[in-house]
């Protein structure tokens, strides 16, 4: 499973943790998660993690967070590992991307997104590129960029779910 970067510092990663509640039906949020198809063009299992396997796919950041339809698209690596099934009928899963180009421009995530009845959790960790440059800008606008991604890709997972039109949102 694709990480933060091995050469980031523990004050060069940042947090990332985004809720979205919702009433779920968890083992349909999971075979979602299993058969991960409304993700995207599946790459070359060669290249994907020990236990897992990853899409090209295009990450949207909505823009402005008002509701208009305006987005900016990235096209992006995103590795599905493999998951636990949770006790509540949920499971746990473990979730990373990276930029599939210019990939020193733009942050890797590697964390863990959480299937539960109540909604779903996606956490985890970010190194910002540019080192102190990077951080600045993640303080002041990066850290909202991401979070706004977040958003849309949990949004993305619940329309496949519930077989409606792709997020922008």
């Amino acid at each position: 499973m694709a990480s933060v970067p091995e050469t980031a510092q523990a004050a060069d990663v940042v947090r990332l943790r985004v809720r979205r509640r919702a009433e779920l039906d968890p083992a349909a949020v999971c075979r979602a998660l299993a058969e991960p198809s409304w993700l995207g063009q599946p790459v070359d299992e060669a290249e994907a993690p020990s236990g897992g396997r990853r899409y090209l796919t295009d990450l949207v950041l909505p823009l402005p967070p008002d509701g208009r339809r305006l987005s900016l698209r990235k096209a992006a690596l995103v590795d599905v590992g493999p998951f636990t099934s949770l006790p509540n009928g949920g499971c746990e899963i473990e979730i990373a991307w990276r930029s599939a180009t210019l990939a020193p421009l733009f942050p890797v995530f590697a964390g863990q997104l959480v299937v539960a009845r109540d909604g779903l959790t996606l956490d985890g960790r970010y190194a910002p590129p540019g080192g102190a440059i990077g951080r600045a800008a993640d303080r002041m606008l990066l850290h909202t960029a991401a979070n706004g991604t977040a958003r849309w890709f949990l949004g993305h997972l619940l329309d496949a779910v519930s077989g409606d039109a792709p997020s922008e949102v």
